[in-house]
């Protein structure tokens, strides 16, 4: 994954209906993600010698900006990792956790039935995120260049903008009636007068900024403690959410051994459970060895 000669996709919309394909190759390294500007990032910190480690986590950084709807850090994920010297394959978990102060029953109404918006929606269906402690862990263990490298291009996206893509300027018009319902993300994601950012207008997000500056300063404890961590405690406070500082503080990565079968005669190893994606390939890879492909057409 490392080299000098890099790849990318010109489309702002990577999952486009009209135009989902986009085969593009590279004889070297290669970055894919769902967002142009994210993508550039990672090519370019594989240009500076970095490994795919941390091309990944500067894309992951970079996806908190340009794209918000998916690639926010307050939420979580799940990253796979090849150590090719090692022949060795690891999983990092750094999904969301719930709180303290969650509850069993909590989403049920008074019938005792699920209230999917409140699950789905409300402010108490908050998890502690993992984005920042699980991008931290992965290059901390198995980066090469320094955190200030790594972040600087994202901060450097939500300082000064970034021409907004059609696909964000649909996903802020459709989400318009939620956001609006909170300050924040009202005065955050559209103009004064309420409208939306409309496509090749700048998007700048001070605020995002100075938080991505305090993690590069400061690390995990740059978001899980200090500044940020208050802000988000006094956000939970005010909407009635159920984060607390121990829960910030006390956030942990874990890392597990992948699931892994045979497939044709190759090894495919994937995220294991509390992932059901990696489950499910394996399944249907299994499923589809019995066939003949080919002779299907």
């Amino acid at each position: 994954m490392i080299g000098s000669s890099f790849a990318w996709s010109n489309d702002n919309a990577i999952i486009d209906s009209s135009t989902r394909f986009h085969p593009v190759i590279s004889d070297s390294g290669m970055v894919v993600s769902q967002e142009i500007f994210a993508s550039q990032v990672g090519a370019e910190i594989l240009a500076l010698g970095g490994n795919a480690v941390d091309a990944a986590v500067a894309t992951g950084f970079a996806l908190a900006v340009t794209l918000p709807r998916a690639g926010n850090l307050g939420g979580g994920g799940f990253m796979l990792i090849h150590l090719a010297e090692e022949n060795k394959t690891l999983s990092i978990d750094y999904r969301e956790m719930a709180p303290t102060g969650a509850s069993r029953d909590m989403f049920l109404d008074t019938e005792g039935d699920v209230d999917n918006a409140k699950a789905r929606f409300s402010i108490q269906s908050s998890g502690v995120p993992g984005t920042v402690a699980g991008l931290l862990h992965a290059l901390d263990n198995y980066g090469t260049l320094s955190l200030k490298q790594v972040l600087q291009p994202a901060i450097d996206l939500a300082r000064n903008g970034f021409p907004v893509s059609t696909d964000l300027a649909a996903s802020l018009q459709a989400r318009q009636p939620t956001l609006h319902k909170n300050p924040a993300s009202k005065s955050y994601f559209y103009r004064a007068d309420g409208s939306g950012y409309k496509y090749g207008e700048s998007l700048v997000q001070s605020d995002l900024a100075a938080t991505l500056e305090r993690i590069a300063k400061s690390g995990k404890r740059g978001f899980y403690k200090g500044r940020t961590a208050q802000l988000i405690i006094a956000e939970m406070r005010r909407s009635g959410g159920l984060i607390n500082h121990r829960d910030l503080a006390d956030y942990r990565v874990v890392e597990r051994a992948p699931i892994c079968g045979d497939y044709r005669g190759n090894r495919v190893c994937t995220m294991p459970p509390p992932s059901s994606g990696g489950v499910h390939m394996l399944q249907m890879l299994n499923i589809l060895e019995g066939w003949d492909l080919q002779a299907l057409g």
